[in-house]
Parts: structure tokens; C-alpha cells; sequence
């Protein structure tokens, strides 16, 4: 992920609730003789996917994180019944960044830290990675997830090619273990025997289009994903025929193993950190902005209503409105009709910097989304739009006060996802989850509801021997510090959610891990 912002501001934290070091003591007796494996065989575990199978976590792939991933924490349980050692391709540092010729291509992790103000927040830990692409480290390996790979990557030759990695046609964590130029994941996952798998992937399918704020297209109807952008929604046949195809590779062998579904991308703090209501004003502040909107509550929009360029509808949805106190984000909504032109027109004659202003206006609703980077934006001046004001004749104080994103001037679509993208998140995720559940089904594969689990961490959180998990940004323990990724008590959640899905199809009696006994997210003042 991209860096985002220095510091978020953040509640007064108890550092103890997010202290680097378990908290609880496991009391669950490891006794290899009283477990059993059932039906399944434990004795060569390869995990598939992507960076929640690698151990991704606060923005980056580092030892720690991949020491907590939630197969290693399966495979250590695993052990009580048979189960056999479990490789993982280790990046070499706790930095998290990676190296391509001795350049920085990655960032490093984010760590908690304090700003001048003593203002708790993310921020990058300083220091230079050691990780280097082109260093190739030797498998096989029981852990093949890679951090940004989508459903169809996985399948892909030459996605592990070190050569393709500058241009962006090669994946560098796959490249940094990849056994040949053109091999692809699945080759990778079956060379490694497994007699037992777990497959998560499909989650990047449709996470890049929500994280950018709906910047991507929705590929519904594109069978060819080699077209497809960065941050496209993969089309559902796509994934439906790539995903038969993993499934099938992974099973030739009489290999058993657990499908996890795809969860909403809603109940991760990426998404419920930054309210929509997000804008502070005082009194006078609201008072002169509504003044400078009133000709287009009043006039512009009912005399576009009534000439039938919008719909009444439309008309109050574009209402412009703010109070002393915290007020919704200006946004402009590509969903919206586009009225520039219109109203450069008669009756309304409006200049082509007002137009342009007023094209697709409205304020966030409770319904729509803010990702967690527009915190870093939110209420700051945007210097570009300022130089361009000037250069159209503006005096630089009028231009500035024109220039406040997310307030006079309005957000850009990749800094919010509204309803209708949402829908169109959702509608691929149903899909999605559709042919993983029925391809466990025909396979007799163990289903894990992941989606499910996730939303009672979100909804109200879950309980366990020291406290609760939930999905608040920094305090809640579940996520960690890039708010999309799990933190490694998150991660132990995962493995046991696993298990149990596990259990219930094979008949073994894994038993779970105390999730108490890993941490949550690290602080540090050793910051960039």
C-alpha cells in the first residue's frame, strides 16, 4: 500500500491495550497424544493465496508478521496430530521494505507512534531494507501466499519473472521464491506435495476498486483479465473458472484441504475509521459557506429540476449545507449527472471554474465510505487547484479558501466509495463466495465462512480470555496499523476460525490457539 499520512488523529490511547508482547497466558494443554487428524492428513500442509495467507500486515511483508501468519499459527497445531514441518519464504528483516537492484521499490511497515503534538498515529519505521528482489530464496515451501496477487495470478506465467518485476508484469514477492522464471503459484503449491491445503484468494479481486475508492472499472462481462487495470473488479466467470482450475490442481493429488470465502470489505477499519460527517466548522465559518452556496441550493438546482436535466430526486441529494460543528464531506460523484456545460448556459451563465465546481456536488451521507488515506487529505489545501485558480485570474487568498479539499473544493472520486460502488463490491463478492462454497461442497472440502467471522469482529467484537476483539482502528487488537490486514491476534483469530471449519468437515479435534497470546500492533518512535 501506498504511504498515506504521517499521523491519523486518534483517541487518547491506553498503550497497554496495544503493547508489542502477549498479554495472556495460553491455557490450552498441548497434549499430542490427546488429539487426533480424523480423516485428514496434517503430515504435509501447503497454504495458497495471497498477502492474508503471507502474513501481510501494516502495510508490509516482514518476519514477525510472516512468524504470526495465520498457516504458521495452523501448522504449529497441526503438529499435535501428525502434522509436519512448514517452510515459509522469510523476507530478511523487520523493516518490511523490499530492494530491486539496491533500489527501495517497497515502503516499510507502519509502527505506532506520536507526533509533536503527542498525537498517537501509523507512521513509517525508519531504517533501509535488506529484503532484495533478485536475491532468490530456495523452496519448496508449504507457505505460496503472495502479497497483491488476484485470483487470476495465480495461474499466471512468468508472474514470479524478476525481469518483469520494474515493469510491473511480475509480482517481486513471488519473484523473490519463485523456482523458474515462468513458473506460476499453483505449479509452485503442487511441486510442494501437499496431503493437506487451505486456498483464501479473491479478496484482491474486488479490495484494489474498493481502497481506491471505486478508481478502477468494474470488468463484469470482460472475460479477458489480461486487460483488466490495477484496481478492476474482476469479472465473476473469470474467477469462477481460475478458482475450478486452483481447486482442481490442489486436489489431484487426493489432497484434502479448507476453502475460506471473501469478507466485506465494510468490516475492515479501512473503512470505518473516517466518519463521512468529518468536516469541523465554527459558526461563522458554516455562515459563509452556505452563503456562497445559496444561489445553488436555491436557483440552480430547482431550475435544473425543472427543465427535467435532473430529477427532484437529484436535486435534494445535491444540496449543499453546513452547521457549526461536523459537517459531511463535498465530494464530486461520477454517478451524478454532469451539469458544467449545462450551467455554463442560459439562465445560469455560470464561469467555467464554477461549473466545473458544481459538475457532479454533493455531500457524503452516513452510507458512503471514507478510506482510511483521505484522513491525510481531508480539510488541507490543495496547492495544484490553488496554482490553477491563480493562473485563471484569482488573487491567491480567494484562491486558497476555494481550494480546501473536502469542503469548497470536493473530493475526488478515488477518496470515497460511495453506495454504488459499494454495490458493485458486493455484487462480485457474492459471486465470488457462491463458487468457493459450492466448489467445497462438490470437492468435500471444508468451508470457512470468513465473511462471517469477520462481521462479528466488526459488529460489536468478539470475545476471548482477556478481553474483547473488534475492528477499531489501533484499539480494537483484530487489525493491524495499515487497517486492512489483520495484526497477529487478528491473524490467530483466522487460524482458529479455520480449524474449526476444519474439525467439522474431517472429524480431527485441532485444537484452537489462545488468541490472548499474540500481539496487537507495535510502538515506536523510530519513525521516518
Amino acid at each position: 500500500m501506498k504511504k498515506y499520512f504521517n499521523y491519523i488523529a486518534l483517541p487518547a490511547l491506553a498503550l497497554g491495550l496495544v503493547a508489542c508482547e502477549p498479554e495472556f497466558d495460553n491455557d490450552i494443554t498441548e497434549n499430542e497424544d490427546f488429539y487426533t487428524s480424523g480423516s485428514a492428513d496434517f503430515s504435509n500442509y501447503v497454504s495458497v493465496g495471497n498477502s492474508l495467507t503471507a502474513g501481510y500486515a501494516d502495510g508490509a511483508l516482514y518476519i514477525t508478521g510472516q512468524e504470526n501468519s495465520y498457516p504458521n499459527i495452523m501448522a504449529q497445531q497441526f503438529a499435535l496430530a501428525g502434522g509436519g514441518s512448514f517452510s515459509q519464504p522469510l523476507v530478511s528483516d523487520n523493516l518490511g521494505g523490499l530492494t530491486l537492484g539496491g533500489m527501495q521499490i517497497a515502503e516499510n511497515r507502519f509502527v505506532l507512534a506520536t507526533d509533536a503534538e503527542g498525537n498517537p498515529g501509523p507512521a513509517r519505521l525508519a531504517g533501509t531494507p535488506t529484503t532484495e528482489v533478485s536475491n532468490i530464496v530456495a523452496g519448496p515451501f508449504n507457505n505460496v501466499g503472495v502479497p497483491g496477487a488476484k485470483s487470476f495470478h495465480l495461474v499466471a506465467p512468468g508472474y514470479g519473472n524478476v525481469a518483469g518485476v520494474a515493469t510491473g508484469q511480475a509480482n517481486p514477492y513471488f519473484a523473490r521464491f519463485a523456482s523458474s522464471a515462468n513458473t506460476t503459484v499453483m505449479a509452485e503449491a503442487v511441486a510442494a506435495n501437499p496431503t493437506f491445503f487451505s486456498l483464501w484468494i479473491g479478496n484482491n479481486d474486488i479490495l484494489g476498486f474498493a481502497t481506491s475508492g471505486g478508481a478502477g472499472a468494474d470488468q463484469a462481462g470482460n472475460l479477458d483479465p489480461s486487460t483488466y487495470g490495477p484496481n478492476d473488479i474482476t469479472d465473476p466467470n473469470v474467477f469462477a473458472s481460475v478458482y475450478s482450475q486452483e481447486v482442481a490442481a490442489l486436489t489431484s493429488t487426493g489432497a484434502q484441504g479448507a476453502l475460506i470465502n471473501i469478507p466485506d470489505v465494510t468490516s475492515i477499519p479501512f473503512f470505518t475509521t473516517v466518519p463521512s460527517q468529518a468536516i469541523p466548522l465554527d459558526e461563522e465559518t458554516a455562515a459563509t459557506l452556505n452563503a456562497s452556496f445559496a444561489a445553488y441550493n436555491t436557483q440552480v438546482l430547482p431550475g435544473l429540476a425543472s427543465f427535467g436535466v435532473i430529477t427532484a430526486e437529484e436535486a435534494a441529494a445535491r444540496q449543499i449545507n453546513f452547521s457549526a460543528g461536523a459537517n459531511f464531506i463535498t465530494i464530486q460523484d461520477e454517478d451524478l449527472t454532469d451539469i458544467s456545460t449545462i450551467v455554463q448556459g442560459a439562465p445560469f451563465n455560470l464561469d467555467p471554474i464554477t461549473a466545473a465546481l458544481l459538475s457532479q456536488l454533493r455531500q457524503t451521507t452516513n452510507d458512503d465510505l471514507i478510506p482510511l488515506t483521505t484522513a491525510g487529505v481531508l480539510g488541507t489545501i490543495d496547492e495544484a487547484y490553488v496554482g490553477f485558480l491563480v493562473s485563471q485570474g484569482l488573487p491567491v487568498e480567494q484562491a486558497g479558501l476555494l481550494a480546501i479539499n473536502g469542503v469548497s473544493r470536493p473530493l475526488q472520486d478515488q477518496f470515497v466509495l460511495t453506495t454504488q460502488e459499494q454495490a458493485l463490491v458486493t455484487a462480485a463478492q457474492t459471486q465470488y463466495n457462491a463458487t468457493i462454497q459450492a466448489l467445497a461442497s462438490a470437492n468435500g472440502l471444508a468451508y470457512v465462512d470468513a465473511r462471517t467471522a469477520l462481521q462479528n469482529v466488526a459488529n460489536g467484537g468478539v470475545a476471548f480470555s482477556g478481553g474483547i476483539l473488534s475492528s477499531q482502528f489501533v484499539t480494537g487488537g483484530a487489525f493491524s496499523l495499515d487497517g486492512v490486514h489483520p495484526s497477529p491476534r487478528g491473524y490467530a483469530f483466522t487460524a482458529n476460525a479455520v480449524i474449526s471449519a476444519i474439525n467439522n468437515t474431517y472429524g480431527s479435534t485441532i485444537p484452537g490457539v489462545d488468541i490472548g497470546d499474540y500481539a496487537t500492533v507495535t510502538i515506536s518512535n523510530d519513525v521516518n
